[in-house]
């Protein structure tokens, strides 16, 4: 079962009932700059069932487990059926209220499962934030899943139909109206190739990545091209290995974590296909997605991919994440071939 964050599960730390803020380092390591990832809210779970049962009597006393900490939201299992994301950084808290106010409108025009914030948590003294629940979306992340080849091509396909379907222009007339406009720049393929060589140099330093000569001639393609032209869709904004669920036999069971819900060049979105698929699955998805995608879209989208995928094993280095960081390695590679 996969929760609704970004991240891989984590074990819960620290007096049980504090909410406590990490500050002034990284944890563990005994000083040095706090990691962008570090919380400034940590809750634990006898925090959560606290703030879940006080609000929502119903669920007073149900078991209380941590199911996933990232870089912005825990999510801890309550009952063993809803799933409540606490925010961990007040830089989420934008996200945080997009997701409550648009996710249940999504839902009833998406193909595969959201999840949807039916049990909305208010602000107290005890958590000074906006917390909410939803049901458990069955699945396991595209990250952590070990596919067949067949696998591969029903969750291409899948994920495929599910963009087909988010980026519909009448979605973005009747859902779009309220979102920003690609706020990180994430469909600029100049902004992204910079980040991506910096992260890229970090992994490098760290010995967790080679230089590879076709990555860099991507990057510096994408470095002197601008934006891709069109109209703005409806957009996930942050869809990477992590964000895609799926069954033991590949099909497509869900899409988590809207925290960056916006409108977006497609090219955003479609970063998943090159970081997470290649050769007949990738044409699969692009099958199924059924839209035009130009020479100007692929490039900023795999240039995101590249970007996203070493942001991606740049945490998952710096946090023992193993199966993450193969699978952002991976995600690396499959971003510059066919």
């Amino acid at each position: 079962m996969a929760a609704v964050t970004n991240d891989a599960p984590g074990a819960a730390s620290g007096t049980a009932g504090t909410l406590s803020g990490t500050a002034g380092g990284v944890p563990g390591t005994g000083g040095g700059p706090a990691p962008e990832w570090a919380a400034e809210q940590d809750v634990r779970e006898d925090d959560a069932a606290a703030l879940v049962g006080g609000q929502f009597p119903d669920l007073r006393g149900a078991p209380v487990r941590l199911l996933a900490t990232g870089w912005d939201n825990t999510v801890h299992l309550v009952g063993e059926r809803w799933a409540f994301r606490f925010p961990r950084r007040a830089v989420a808290l934008p996200g945080v209220e997009r997701e409550i106010a648009t996710l249940p409108v999504l839902a009833e025009r998406l193909p595969l499962a959201l999840p949807v914030p039916v049990r909305v948590g208010r602000p107290s003294e005890a958590y000074p934030w906006p917390f909410w629940g939803a049901e458990l979306i069955p699945g396991e992340e595209l990250a952590e899943a070990e596919l067949s080849a067949d696998g591969r091509m029903r969750a291409a396909a899948g994920l495929g139909a599910f963009l087909r379907a988010l980026h519909d222009p009448e979605l973005a007339a009747e859902a779009g109206g309220g979102l920003p406009v690609d706020p990180m720049r994430r469909a600029d393929p100049g902004v992204r190739a910079a980040m991506a060589r910096e992260r890229l140099g970090r992994l490098v330093r760290r010995g967790a990545w080679t230089p590879d000569p076709a990555v860099d001639r991507l990057l510096a393609d994408g470095e002197k091209a601008g934006p891709p032209p069109g109209p703005a869709v409806v957009s996930h904004g942050d869809l990477h290995l992590r964000h895609l669920l799926v069954g033991p036999d590949g099909r497509a069971t869900g899409v988590i974590d809207w925290g960056d819900l916006c409108r977006a060049d497609p090219a955003v979105d479609l970063s998943l296909a090159y970081a997470g698929f290649d050769g007949d699955a990738r044409t699969a998805l692009l099958s199924a997605y059924g839209r035009p995608v130009n020479a100007g879209r692929e490039l900023a989208a795999r240039v995101l991919a590249v970007c996203l995928c070493a942001v991606l094993a740049d945490y998952a280095e710096s946090t023992g994440r193993t199966r993450l960081l193969a699978a952002s390695l991976s995600g690396l590679r499959r971003a510059v071939g066919d």
